[in-house]
């Protein structure tokens, strides 16, 4: 028979898992939701990740008491701490580990690294107090701590009035794992709360060394369309994924391999192979005549978070090129650069960078500096904020590509210098073409209607072209009619706002 044995989140205890260990228990196993040491009212601060462990080592030990059931070892955000420390001292008695929308864990990391919300981390972290304890959010503060998404009013309810303070010893005293093998593991993803196949891919063929070490054939995947409470969203649906993780199901990396992004694949319009211009980290491709008369520029703006240290770098990647070398078959002056969006923490630096660029290019003769657009693309999104809220009088017009216009639940980024929506909605922002992808992840998607919505509350120039049936960076993926006409039709309303007047 299984043993589930399902480990909390931060605030939270068994009562989380009520409707999924019912189920789980319907269909014939036996679930243990765990509630960990001072975690009730009365129990007092001074709890640490260590007595967390213990308390889910407790569990097992009595789970396989008297044979050896098959245990499958649940853990939810925080819970993923003391679930692979627990496994890590029982090997070869835990059958498998599942991650419920967390990230992977390892040896010498604090828990607090898994906190979304980057102010709090950095606030805790500098003042080390383990001996306190974390209050527990408000009702209206729980989207702070992962995307809400689907969970019912009432759930809602119960999950805030059952909430209690977290110690903080459990988040600031590291893991320590002893370097046993630990058992094959299953990850839920949760889409509403950013994490997706498609993300996870993605990191793959960019080479990350964490990612590669889930691309493992022991190593599975679920995706569920909800956010990161799966448990009070979807419970029955939860308990059928954890039933399929623990028979071996799910979606392996290993046997896909890396895949090629489409950002890496050849560019969907043909366009005049000229050479680039390299000048530190940007580089150029000036049209014919540029020398004798100036011409306005476009600057592309490449996604990520792209891991440090990773090729190609974006601005030698085919997309980048592409759209460069079009923009000098337009005319105009095609601009890439790399700048270090390298984690989620950094769009200050990735902004610094790219302010940088841009007066670099302005500075350079064949430009006319009156006469600048920034064109963006995927997760620089939020980076067009800045922008938007300036307007200096030489930026004629903002472009973005399946943009993500706002930092994603999961990120736990809450710096308001990068949130378009707040901006548009006050008016008097520059010209806006935004190009939308009708294949985009749903958590991605609502970025783009909060920010539409919020454009036109404002009555910010926003206009919208539309590829119903392209994906996420389309470019290299999706060689279709439609895809080459989205293109050239969003490459126009930039050069008719460069243009205008001239």
């Amino acid at each position: 028979m299984t043993e589930f044995v399902l480990v909390p989140g931060l605030f939270t205890g068994s009562h989380v898992w009520r409707e999924t260990a019912a189920r789980l228990e319907a269909e014939g196993a036996r679930a243990h939701p765990v509630d960990l040491p001072g975690r009730r009212p009365g129990d007092g601060s001074g709890a640490d990740l260590a007595g967390d462990v213990a308390r889910v080592v407790e569990v097992i030990d009595a789970a396989a008491d008297g044979g050896e059931p098959e245990i499958v070892l649940v853990g939810h955000d925080y819970g993923m701490f003391p679930a692979v420390g627990a496994a890590d001292l029982r090997p070869g008695r835990v059958a498998r580990i599942v991650y419920v929308d967390s990230a992977p864990v390892s040896d010498g990391v604090p828990a607090l690294a898994g906190v979304p919300d980057q102010e709090l981390r950095e606030r805790l972290a500098a003042a080390g107090d383990t001996d306190g304890v974390l209050a527990p959010p408000a009702r209206e503060e729980w989207p702070r701590w992962g995307s809400t998404a689907g969970v019912p009013e009432a759930a809602l309810d119960r999950l805030a009035d059952l909430a209690s303070p977290q110690p903080l010893g459990t988040l600031l005293r590291p893991l320590r794992l002893s370097g046993a093998d630990l058992p094959p593991t299953t990850g839920v993803l949760c889409a509403e709360s950013g994490a997706t196949l498609a993300a996870v891919r993605m990191l793959l063929s960019f080479g990350d060394p964490m990612i590669k070490a889930l691309a493992r054939p022991e190593v599975t995947f679920f995706e569920l369309s909800t956010g990161h409470w799966p448990m009070l969203s979807c419970p029955d649906r939860l308990a059928e994924v954890l039933l399929a993780a623990a028979a071996g199901e799910g979606e392996s990396l290993a046997a896909q391999g890396a895949p090629t992004v489409g950002y890496l694949k050849p560019f969907l319009l043909d366009v005049t192979e000229r050479p680039r211009e390299r000048r530190g980290t940007i580089d150029l491709y000036v049209p014919e005549g540029a020398e004798e008369t100036p011409r306005p520029a476009i600057v592309f703006v490449h996604g990520g978070p792209v891991p440090e240290g990773e090729e190609p770098t974006p601005r030698d990647w085919p997309t980048l090129i592409g759209y460069a070398r079009l923009a000098a078959d337009r005319g105009v002056v095609g601009v890439t650069l790399d700048h270090r969006l390298h984690a989620v923490t950094a769009y200050p630096t990735a902004a610094e960078d790219l302010a940088a660029a841009v007066a670099e290019v302005r500075a350079d003769p064949r430009v006319d500096a009156d006469r600048i657009a920034l064109w963006f693309l995927s997760g620089s999104g939020p980076l067009t904020a800045p922008w938007l809220s300036a307007r200096p009088p030489w930026l004629r017009c903002l472009a973005a590509n399946y943009p993500i216009m706002a930092p994603l639940p999961a990120w736990g980024v809450n710096d308001a210098r990068f949130r378009p929506a707040e901006v548009v909605a006050r008016g008097g922002t520059p010209p806006f073409v935004l190009l939308r992808v009708g294949r985009e992840a749903s958590a991605v998607a609502a970025t783009v209607a909060e920010f539409l919505a919020a454009a036109e509350a404002g009555g910010a120039p926003v206009e919208v072209v539309d590829v119903p049936d392209a994906p996420h960076a389309f470019e290299g993926l999706d060689h279709t009619d439609s895809a080459r006409d989205a293109v050239r039709e969003t490459m126009r309303r930039v050069l008719d706002r460069l243009t205008a007047g001239s």
